[in-house]
């Protein structure tokens, strides 16, 4: 069961991943790499960690009732 959650989170996580990093690199241009790097990263663990709690992991055993 826990791998079917992960296979909905980590794309979430990396669309997170890529649309932080690009919002970053286009506004914020005098900001360094480095800490542009460490607020993606935490924005992806962030959503990676909401997602894995909303979604349910015994989704099929609900329908089923």
């Amino acid at each position: 069961m826990k791998s079917k959650r992960f296979t909905i989170v980590i794309p979430i996580m990396i669309i997170v991943l890529a649309i932080a990093i690009w919002m970053l690199n286009k506004d914020f241009q005098e900001i360094q790499l480095g800490i542009k790097l460490i607020i993606a990263i935490g924005a992806a663990l962030f959503s990676g960690a909401i997602s894995y709690i909303l979604f349910p992991e015994n989704e099929e055993k609900k329908r089923s009732r």
